[in-house]
């Protein structure tokens, strides 16, 4: 009679899809014990102790009774029939409810399908309702946890082709991140395949999750594989036969050599003596400092530093260590220099929480621990205190959006304070990222060379190919390309290779995106990979901006626009907002809000004056306005830029999937001037 979906965000529903989940925590919480203690009966005094242990039992009686009203209410349409409530006892009626956690203890390795179910963390929405439930809540995760591991390992066992090894390797991670044998299945069948660059990033993830959720280093087991791998193209031995069992090192960080990026800043030292050009910041979130606050919002120090790195984790160029192994700093002296001796942290995020009236205020900072402790980035925000869930979620998404392409133009700034001599393709990228951004053509096109050296260099190196894409896309958009065909073809073909090569990096994959939207105009599949780069990061401003256009191709305006609104909030003052702007201009023109799209196009024209794109749709609404005066400066300026741009040029590469969208960007550029061809 209820579908009850326990895993990730609680949900309930009726089988003529009714939603009936309770609104309060306290009453979901209630429904969530019944169901995962079916069918066994609860008594009445056992619920009272999980949800209410810090009251006498009396009142923790008497609230009891009150969610129990409120569970019926929530349950109105077939409370009476599901559930079963006596003096004593509660109890859901046996084959009345589905419930999603039944399913995946009941899977086996001849029926493993329920295995897909477990796409979250169980009752995720529910910490903190009482420690008493805490407790109990982390006891049911684990032995929900520990079963789901223990089919995948034996499901993994029992694959031997690389294609069935790597979906089930997928599966085991799935459900256990630190577990080194599924990272080395995984490094094995990538190998067989032919794909060394994509076993050697393999083992890249399984360093940073040892690292974050462990504070340890891979095995000696792993390290060996890796370095296999790289002394030769050839597959390595065969695992050793034997169940694929969890290996989880736990010696702390502080007792091993940290790992430290060498004099040319290229990446860590690894197996005797090879460099690892894989590089990446290092970076801490400390346990925020609380300031007038309340037990009740005391949890909010550690969930809101965890939050943080949990989601920058997701930025693929980062190594980020784990907020509880700086716990004890939080505590005693805060002291930067102590946490960087210890940890080789580049940047720690630190803060503050304050309680101002009904209103939380919470101060965060962005030291680069390398330059004396210096703030390269703050920003305060003021939220009420009502839903502390939402707040913290919140600040993590604009936190993380923001500081990603700081720190990215902090370390871009550092390499080229280097010399260029033996620099890897970490480096190299480092260099072009920032020359991209200036549309200088002189210090564009060293851009170009530098990722080419990079992608010549690392063929294997993801991110070199996603940026050398990026890099094409402003060739051809900017009108610099001498065979504009070729770039175009060129950018294709970057683009798929760097999602071929980590088609888990975000970034990648919105890059890849946009080239499938802007050059090759197959809007569907762009939006395909943008719902995938949002997917693996949901605070990943670019992806938010460029699918955002890609709507405005297709004639979704009122979709391209809320995707744009949540790109400025996440990321206000992007570095490269010109470009990522520009789709606010155009989906306002196609609108017809061209008051909009003139006020837009005068601001975002300003931030690089050499972006041409920008002025196009701002001079089409200057025409649609008859703004004839500010229409010939405008027109100026892009001709300087582009001085073979026409009417029919703009026809002939246009994107747009409705007839209607085309004829009104073109109407609007012939009454501003725009030659028609």
């Amino acid at each position: 009679m209820v579908r009850l979906r326990l895993i990730g965000q609680m949900e309930a529903w009726t089988l003529t899809s009714e939603n009936i989940l309770p609104t309060g925590r306290k009453t979901r919480a209630l429904l969530a014990i019944l169901a995962l203690s079916a069918p066994r009966p609860v008594l009445r005094g056992k619920l009272a102790e999980l949800l209410w242990s810090r009251r006498p039992e009396e009142q923790a009686r008497a609230s009891l009774r009150q969610e129990i009203h409120r569970l019926l209410d929530a349950l109105d349409p077939v409370g009476s029939q599901i559930l079963s409530i006596n003096r004593d006892h509660l109890s859901l009626r046996s084959g009345t409810v589905w419930v999603d956690v039944e399913e995946v203890l009941r899977a086996s390795p001849n029926k493993p399908a329920a295995l897909s179910l477990l796409d979250g963390e169980l009752l995720e929405d529910l910490d903190g309702v009482d420690p008493s439930f805490d407790a109990w809540l982390s006891a049911e995760r684990e032995r929900l946890r520990d079963r789901a591991r223990n089919l995948a390992e034996t499901l993994l066992r029992d694959k031997s082709d690389p294609e069935t090894v790597i979906p089930a390797a997928q599966q085991l991670l799935a459900i256990d991140r630190a577990h080194e044998g599924a990272w080395r299945a995984l490094m094995r069948a990538y190998t067989v395949r032919g794909e060394r660059g994509m076993a050697i990033q393999a083992y890249e993830r399984c360093r940073s999750v040892l690292a974050d959720q462990l504070d340890a280093q891979p095995s000696e087991e792993t390290q060996r594989l890796l370095a296999e791998i790289r002394a030769s193209s050839a597959p390595p031995r065969p695992a050793p036969s034997g169940p694929a069992t969890s290996q989880r090192v736990t010696e702390p960080r502080e007792a091993r050599a940290s790992p430290r990026t060498d004099a040319r800043g290229g990446g860590e030292r690894g197996d005797a003596g090879r460099q690892v050009t894989r590089g990446g910041a290092r970076v801490g979130v400390l346990p925020l400092a609380m300031i007038g606050t309340s037990e009740t919002e005391a949890h909010l120090s550690t969930g809101l530093a965890e939050e943080i790195t949990s989601a920058l984790a997701r930025f693929r160029w980062m190594f980020l260590i784990s907020s509880s192994s700086l716990a004890r700093y939080a505590t005693q002296t805060r002291d930067e220099t102590a946490i960087r001796r210890a940890f080789g942290i580049d940047f720690l995020l630190d803060g503050t929480i304050q309680k101002v009236g009904e209103r939380l205020r919470v101060s965060l900072r962005l030291l680069d621990l390398r330059v004396g402790n210096q703030v390269v980035w703050s920003r305060r925000f003021d939220r009420d205190v009502h839903d502390l869930l939402t707040m913290q979620d919140d600040i993590a998404a604009e936190v993380v959006a923001q500081i990603d392409p700081e720190i990215l133009l902090i370390e871009a700034q550092r390499v080229t304070q280097r010399p260029p001599l033996d620099a890897t393709g970490y480096d190299m990228v480092l260099r072009a990222i920032p020359l991209i951004g200036r549309l200088d053509r002189v210090q564009f096109m060293q851009a170009g060379g530098l990722l080419a050296d990079a992608v010549a260099q690392e063929p294997d190196y993801a991110p070199a190919h996603a940026w050398f894409a990026y890099w094409h896309m402003f060739l051809v958009g900017q009108r610099w390309a001498d065979d504009p065909q070729a770039a175009m073809g060129e950018a294709s073909k970057l683009a798929e290779r760097a999602i071929t090569l980590d088609p888990h990096d975000g970034r990648g994959l919105a890059i890849a995106g946009h080239v499938r939207s802007f050059i090759n105009h197959r809007m569907r599949e762009a939006l395909a990979l943008h719902e995938r780069a949002l997917t693996l990061n949901p605070n990943l401003a670019m992806a938010w901006s460029l699918s955002g256009v890609a709507y405005a191709y297709l004639g979704e305006h009122a979709e391209a626009e809320r995707r744009l609104v949540r790109y400025k909030k996440l990321s206000p003052f992007d570095p490269h907002a010109f470009f990522f702007d520009s789709g606010r201009i155009l989906v306002a023109l196609l609108q017809h809000q061209h008051e909009a799209a003139v006020d837009a196009g005068r601001e975002i024209s300003q931030m690089n004056p050499s972006f041409s794109a920008a002025y196009k749709p701002y001079l089409a609404a200057l025409g649609h306005l008859r703004a004839e005066a500010e229409a010939a400066t405008v027109l100026e300026r892009l001709m300087a830029l582009e001085p073979e741009f026409t009417v029919a040029a703009f026809r002939a590469g246009s994107p747009f999937g409705r007839t209607e969208d085309c004829d009104h960007y073109a109407e609007g550029l012939l009454l501003a001037g725009v030659p028609a061809g």
